[in-house]
């Protein structure tokens, strides 16, 4: 069987046009009429739109969408997609029992003259994916990379053409997140948010959609708030102080719980911080969703999640495994404000471990050089030595000899803290243990770990929680061996 053919970009828009089905409306602001143009290069544009529209000066575009708190918003984009959908129903209804209506609409800001802004935007699409059918939405947001704005528009057009094409073309929302790039240089767009909803994509959680824009590195960090509903990274952490703690949170103990409830305590004491600009979120890497392998166990990843949005929780996925790396994304949004990272005392050990920084140039220098350089303090949390039983904390940890007046220098300086009257009492929980327990259902689990945390657990089987009422009573034995 050959292979099927990748259209490009002409070649979509004017399969679309061809269509008879499908007719819709193109608006957008900020950018140019650069999806739109494509449809008219193709040819045949008529047999698919029934409309373009732009409105760039901020009165045109209030008088016709309604006011935004920002232009380049969500908020926006839903009045532009609201508006000109009902105008469709409204207007063609004689056209309803054969067409599959659609609106697309992109609100976006390219690169200035000077340079000195990101080129970024939302783009949008309500459709029908058969005549008469509710409509779906697919929402997404993109960070448009190249250097002059000419190429980013380029960008632009592309990937709303590959949007509006996918839609109608794939019925599974990972096919069409897949084609979002689709004759585009990956290092040209960056996808950090898309949901898709509607009665067509009902079965989606996009939770997981959310992890697979990081697992096929359509961006290297996505989000989610407590509710569960994907957020975009800029619009939630903007300006914000912003405190993260890391961890694999398999399962959330209290140890966990006391990190985040201490580091914020610190954090807050700080000269610098505006408690009424505070951000807290929790860190989840895809190295340590993997489990040792490859693939990510979706079901585990989905588990974590619940039990951190439970305990009202932003999180955060990244493919950042080094410190420097993830406090050089999250210092984009904190623009000289402070940034705090909660680590335990026991992670100093890889930060000051040179053979972690063989890529970097500058070596381990380069790395506390990018950790460092944009206002960020750490926030040391302490451990139980293994060995002397004796408390671990900024003031008695050891770094190695040749490196100690680099770690006194960051320490006299601020720039690494103890954490605020942590519960010392609970330092003997450790995850990995905790998590035996909890599949061989071994007394004493639910008291290593908060009361909310361990009534999902039983209630809904987490991590091997053994469900007693499928099991003989030869495995429920064999579990607690």
């Amino acid at each position: 069987m050959e292979p099927i053919k990748k259209l490009n970009t002409t070649e979509k828009a004017l399969q679309l046009n061809l269509d008879p089905s499908i007719y819709g409306t193109i608006a957008e602001i900020g950018g140019g009429q650069e999806v739109a143009n494509h449809f008219f290069q193709a040819g045949a544009a008529s047999g698919s739109i029934a409309k373009t529209m732009s409105a760039y000066d901020m009165n045109f575009s209030d008088a016709i969408y309604g006011k935004s708190t920002r232009y380049v918003s969500e908020e926006k984009l839903m009045h532009m997609l609201a508006h000109e959908y009902h105008l469709l129903t409204e207007r063609l209804v004689h056209r309803a029992k054969n067409t599959q209506f659609f609106a697309f609409a992109n609100t976006v800001e390219t690169i200035n003259y000077k340079g000195t802004n990101e080129g970024h935007g939302w783009i949008g699409l309500r459709f029908q994916k058969h005549p008469g059918a509710e409509p779906n939405d697919c929402i997404i947001h993109v960070m448009l990379k190249d250097s002059q704005a000419r190429w980013q528009q380029d960008a632009l057009g592309k990937i709303g053409v590959n949007l509006l094409h996918a839609c109608y073309t794939y019925d599974h929302a990972e096919q069409i997140m897949d084609a979002l790039r689709d004759n585009i240089h990956p290092s040209r767009v960056e996808v950090d948010m898309f949901r898709i909803e509607g009665t067509d994509f009902h079965h989606v959680d996009n939770r997981l959609m959310t992890l697979r824009l990081v697992k096929s590195e359509l961006t290297h960090a996505a989000m989610f708030g407590s509710d569960g509903h994907v957020i975009q990274p800029s619009e939630a952490l903007y300006k914000k102080n912003i405190i993260a703690l890391r961890g694999r949170f398999r399962p959330v103990t209290l140890v966990n719980v006391d990190m985040m409830i201490s580091g914020i305590r610190a954090f807050k004491k700080e000269p610098t911080v505006k408690k009424e600009g505070i951000v807290s979120l929790v860190e989840l890497t895809l190295n340590d969703l993997t489990l040792g392998g490859n693939d990510v166990d979706e079901q585990d990843f989905l588990d974590r999640v619940d039990l951190l949005c439970s305990l009202g929780q932003t999180v955060l996925i990244s493919s950042f495994q080094e410190h420097y790396r993830l406090a050089a994304y999250l210092s984009k949004f904190t623009k000289s404000r402070l940034l705090g990272l909660i680590i335990g005392v026991n992670n100093l050990v890889r930060i000051f471990d040179e053979k972690y920084y063989e890529n970097l140039d500058g070596g381990l220098l380069e790395s506390f050089s990018r950790l460092f350089g944009s206002n960020v303090k750490l926030f040391i949390y302490p451990a139980i030595h293994p060995e002397t039983g004796e408390l671990v904390t900024l003031q008695t940890y050891e770094p190695p000899h040749h490196l100690r007046h680099l770690f006194m220098h960051f320490v006299e300086n601020g720039q690494m803290v103890d954490v605020t009257d942590p519960k010392t009492k609970n330092l003997n929980i450790i995850s990995d243990r905790v998590l035996e327990m909890i599949q061989r259902d071994e007394p004493g689990w639910e008291t290593m770990v908060p009361n909310r945390v361990a009534e999902a657990i039983r209630t809904h089987h987490l991590f091997g929680f053994p469900d007693a009422l499928h099991m003989s009573e030869e495995e429920m034995a064999e579990t607690r061996k």
